[in-house]
């Protein structure tokens, strides 16, 4: 069977709707890898055909084990690109998840090793995110809450952002807003934004934005 970077573009976008708490059907397919509808259709057929995945009768699709074990060596390849594109070449943060999801497919089994070797394990990516996807329960077990679920007057520290949204990201930058900074919640607003204080200044954050960013 070959593994084509279509079949690994549909298994990786299938493990991250999932940790992202969606049902993963043909539709959310289409929303996250902005693709047609019949596009997915002819996709999914192959990667039944092919064993990597499962659809249930509702269409809520799910990987196999050899599916997750494929959608997991890309996530680990995009990982280990995204630290070092920050660690060794000093991009900005919040370029590097386009970056590499253009270098992900093209690295090599033994360039993956000598990075790993390079990087060493365990280190979060740019964003706070490991390279072992978890889902929304799993971080609210860590005691971790999302920026508009915390109460005024708490001082927290960001754990972790929502990486696939480049003008998000790009935004939290401008607000010095990103994994590692501390901040205070001032208090939350009719007009759906959160103040905060971010490095000793006010700052308004609406919640779409605030729902993206991961603190405890």
């Amino acid at each position: 069977m070959k593994i084509t970077i279509s079949k690994e573009n549909y298994l990786k976008a299938i493990a991250e709707a999932d940790s992202e708490g969606e049902a993963v059907i043909a539709a959310t397919l289409a929303r996250w890898l902005h693709v047609s509808a019949p596009a997915v259709t002819m996709a999914t057929r192959r990667l039944k055909r092919d064993g990597l995945i499962e659809v249930d009768a509702n269409g809520h699709i799910t990987l196999t084990a050899e599916g997750r074990g494929i959608a997991g060596r890309v996530l680990h390849r995009h990982h280990l690109i995204e630290r070092m594109l920050v660690e060794i070449f000093g991009m900005e943060w919040y370029k590097v998840h386009d970056e590499a999801e253009r270098l992900e497919h093209a690295v090599s089994a033994d360039f993956e090793r000598l990075l790993d070797q390079k990087l060493g394990p365990g280190k979060a990516c740019p964003h706070g995110n490991l390279a072992e996807l978890v889902t929304p329960d799993q971080r609210r077990r860590r005691g971790w809450r999302t920026l508009d679920k915390v109460k005024p007057g708490s001082h927290v520290k960001v754990v972790s952002v929502y990486e696939r949204d480049r003008q998000l990201l790009e935004y939290l930058d401008e607000l010095s807003i990103q994994p590692g900074k501390r901040l205070e919640v001032l208090g939350h607003n009719y007009d759906d934004t959160a103040s905060l204080r971010v490095d000793g200044a006010p700052v308004q954050l609406g919640r779409a934005a605030a729902s993206k960013v991961w603190v405890e």
